[in-house]
């Protein structure tokens, strides 16, 4: 880990990176009595009976997954050069909202200069500032940007989870890596069960995500199986047989907003779908 001390964009305390645990960087809830997964089967283990506030602190740990661990923390120290003078996360990225949600976006993994810099679920990139303003303009969200942790950002009614907390290269995530990260995925959905009413799935690798972690948490889910497309819909059944829409949008990935494949007015009718 780099000795090297760095000023928070925001707040101006120092920080290595990667960032250690309980040295203050806005919003980490780790310290140094946060265990650490390390092992597929610890994080099983420890997901298992988290809290919401356990979940969220131990995901920002976790060392099962030696590519990723190795990765986000070479980004971190190695940085790009328009960021060379800011302190990097290089962590994974915990789950980000309301916990009283009863809305909830699943995206796919950490940007390498984005989240996995600022430690904030699509903060600090141009994905985020698609994702945020709409969900600004939809009442969502308390301001349509999102530049760093710390930054007052805060959401309500709606919680931002992923099937995969750490920034991977290429971003994409072996299949033993879902799987691993899978363990504190249906965690989170298991603690918003009781109350979320709607789910949006960015891109197809969140779609399938949702779809096994309802199938693992005995939800009922179509048979055959429903296909992602943009704008497709499918309705989950939680064991209380209370029912879960799910609704499918294109990832707001550069590679979708650049190109047009996404635009705005067809963002911001998929998450009105959440309120429906």
């Amino acid at each position: 880990m780099a000795s090297v001390l760095l000023p928070h964009p925001l707040t101006g305390r120092p920080f290595t990176s990667p960032v250690a645990p309980g040295t203050g960087w806005p919003g980490d809830t780790a310290d140094a009595g946060t265990p650490v997964a390390t092992t597929p089967d610890a994080v099983a283990r420890l997901a298992a009976t988290a809290s919401r506030a356990e979940l969220d602190a131990a995901v920002t740990l976790c060392r099962a997954c030696p590519r990723l661990v190795a990765w986000r923390e070479d980004v971190a120290t190695t940085k790009r050069a328009a960021f060379a003078d800011q302190p990097y996360w290089g962590r994974p990225v915990a789950s980000f909202g309301d916990p009283d949600a009863t809305a909830l976006v699943v995206g796919l993994a950490p940007a390498a200069h984005g989240a996995n810099r600022t430690g904030r679920m699509f903060t600090g990139d141009r994905s985020g500032d698609w994702l945020y303003s709409a969900l600004h303009r939809a009442g969502f969200a308390s301001q349509p940007h999102a530049t760093h942790a710390g930054d007052g950002l805060e959401l309500t009614g709606l919680r931002i989870i992923a099937p995969v907390h750490c920034a991977p290269p290429d971003n994409k995530p072996t299949t033993l890596e879902k799987a691993t990260c899978a363990h504190w995925l249906d965690r989170d959905l298991q603690l918003s069960g009781t109350k979320v009413r709607a789910v949006m799935a960015l891109g197809s690798i969140a779609w399938d995500a949702v779809l096994g972690s309802a199938r693992r948490l005995a939800w009922g889910v179509p048979r055959p199986k429903p296909r992602f497309g943009h704008g497709a819909e499918a309705t989950l059944t939680r064991p209380d047989g209370a029912p879960v829409r799910l609704v499918g949008c294109y990832h707001v990935s550069q590679q979708n907003t650049f190109t047009g494949r996404l635009t705005e007015p067809m963002l911001d009718a998929a998450i009105d779908r959440l309120k429906a």
